[in-house]
């Protein structure tokens, strides 16, 4: 009795710690956490911190905003992800993609991406309370190819000017495209030289990184390959501390022959509300509200392309080293992350596949790794500073480029052409449109595949054969989109013959069923009455069955299969 009463005591505490468990993961690891864990998890927190902080100025650059901003950005996730994160080898930052959206809605205005940062936060976490994860499924692939391909190429194309080192160049698309190639002329030689070389030392270092497998030449040593795979890893900081020291070199004797990153805001952002309200240049004060109606639609796509974007990544590298993630905890973790982000002057950010790629192949064991990242991320801000000053914007621009070149796949286009025509539809109408507005192509596009998805719905495909009675095989669910095709099918093809046919309605795959369905089959076992020949179901599934005999259609009859239907038939005829 005493065991018994024991045992009920503690299982609302068993009950209550998973439940802990669930919303905050590091409990289910950080009780087996060992000194091996550390070793790697501070190898891979350095190695990605070396990779970040480079990474984190470039993208600030593409959102429009100082460069602080982009370590500003960087290092909330690494604390809040460890807490909440559900992958060993996810790390949150600045990304292109999230750089290039949070640009198109904000302008390059600092206070509005801090703001923005925390509205998207709290419809994530909103999102990740309700369990509506689920949403993002009907993003479809086609899509996001289509959307990724044009943010790379727009990416891409919008760093040509540093790389030229040319000035006063519109940041829409196609007015980009035009006044860089006029004002070619204006390149500075110093830019251009130094832009080429650092992509030219990027690409290389990449390829050296590919060609290092298990199997290569017995002739390198291991230690030969370590060196140059660490070299290769860390390629961003190497390249732009390497262009840093030569900018220094000639901005000390006076010979400004690059244009360099300039002035930065010295040490760690206050840690303070985000700003509810911005003043323009003129004094004006603009309200929350207007700022609000001001993001438009990009407040309801830069929360979901982050949660994507992220989710997407923490799947295939939980696919990879065999362990499973929570999509909804996830969405949680990148909630959190922006809301408290936006406490300290970050604009939003995401998963990053780059940076995750580089934790995982450094042999991250635990998201611990994320505060390592973020320490190198804060030690940066407090010490570095200065150092920024004299980065060359080209050797950011190379960084940039290299990062998003790998975003252009254009072998997916054969693919799609080869595997189904149509989804090469919905590719191109984002991968179109988001050159005139990234939100809009990815509205278009979700559009577009919405359409299809409905079409394919109100066109279910029903083969019909004739064994003497029409047989007609529903290949999907019964909803009512599909209820006026259906209802034309049997018509032409049975009722408005001479002499009028019976058909037996193959359902052995029609799992849905609505109430305009059932309307429509009251109407057509009369019309069938009326002519005197049978509407006959057969196949049906339990659940199917349970809801129209509760609908009492007159004239209702059903077998368990085709055959069963068709001999039953076939005896009627005889008898007739």
């Amino acid at each position: 009795m005493q065991r018994r009463l024991m045992r009920r005591q503690s299982a609302p505490c068993c009950c209550s710690y998973s439940t802990l468990k669930a919303w905050l993961p590091i409990l289910s690891w950080l009780p087996k956490y060992n000194l091996k864990w550390l070793k790697m998890d501070v190898l891979a927190g350095l190695t990605v911190g070396l990779t970040t902080v480079p990474q984190a100025l470039a993208y600030a650059e593409v959102a429009g905003l100082p460069v602080q901003f982009g370590l500003y950005s960087a290092f909330m996730g690494g604390f809040i992800y460890t807490f909440l994160g559900t992958s060993k080898d996810v790390t949150l930052g600045p990304t292109a993609i999230m750089s290039l959206l949070c640009s198109s809605v904000v302008g390059g205005q600092p206070h509005r991406a801090v703001l923005l940062s925390l509205l998207c936060g709290l419809i994530q976490a909103v999102m990740a309370l309700l369990r509506l994860g689920f949403l993002l499924d009907f993003i479809s692939f086609p899509v996001i190819k289509g959307f990724t391909c044009a943010a790379a190429v727009t990416i891409g194309f919008g760093q040509v000017k540093n790389i030229l080192g040319i000035q006063g160049v519109p940041q829409q698309f196609f007015l980009e495209v035009y006044y860089t190639f006029h004002k070619i002329p204006e390149a500075r030689i110093g830019d251009v030289v130094l832009g080429l070389i650092c992509l030219a030392l990027l690409v290389t270092l990449m390829f050296m990184k590919s060609s290092l497998t298990s199997d290569s030449d017995s002739t390198c040593s291991m230690y030969a390959r370590k060196v140059v795979w660490a070299v290769a890893t860390m390629r961003n900081a190497a390249v732009v501390i390497a262009a840093s020291l030569i900018a220094f070199s000639w901005e000390v004797y006076g010979n400004h022959v690059f244009t360099i990153t300039g002035k930065t805001t010295r040490g760690l952002p206050p840690f303070r509300p985000p700003p509810t309200s911005d003043t323009t240049a003129n004094g004006t004060v603009v309200s929350f509200g207007e700022i609000v109606k001001d993001f438009g639609g990009g407040l309801a796509v830069i929360p979901f392309m982050g949660l994507l974007e992220s989710i997407a990544i923490a799947k295939a590298f939980a696919s990879q080293n065999d362990y499973r993630i929570d999509a909804n905890q996830e969405l949680l973790a990148i909630g959190v992350t922006n809301i408290m982000g936006s406490f300290v002057s970050a604009y939003p950010v995401t998963g990053s596949f780059g940076r995750t790629a580089v934790n995982s192949q450094t042999g991250v064991c635990t998201p611990a790794g994320g505060v390592v990242t973020s320490v190198i991320v804060l030690l940066s801000l407090a010490f570095l500073m200065p150092a920024f000053y004299y980065i060359p914007k080209a050797s950011l621009a190379a960084v940039i480029i290299c990062a998003v070149a790998p975003m252009v796949d254009y072998r997916v286009v054969a693919k799609m052409w080869r595997i189904r025509k149509l989804d090469l539809l919905p590719f191109f109408v984002t991968f179109l449109m988001s050159f005139w507005a990234v939100q809009y192509g990815i509205v278009g596009g979700i559009a577009v595949s919405g359409a299809l998805l409905l079409y394919s719905m109100a066109r279910p495909q029903i083969e019909v054969t004739d064994h003497g009675v029409l047989v007609m095989e529903l290949s999907s669910g019964l909803s009512f989109p599909a209820t006026e095709y259906l209802s034309h099918i049997i018509h032409t093809r049975a009722l408005q013959v001479s002499p009028p046919r019976s058909v037996v309605l193959d359902c052995s795959h029609v799992s849905v069923i609505d109430y305009t369905v059932i309307s429509e089959l009251r109407d057509l076992l009369r019309q069938f009455k009326l002519r005197e020949v049978h509407l006959i179901f057969a196949g049906l599934q339990p659940s199917i069955l349970k809801v129209l005999l509760a609908a009492d259609l007159e004239g209702f009859r059903h077998n368990h299969s085709v055959d069963e239907a068709l001999q039953m038939e076939s005896r009627n005829l005889l008898d007739d």
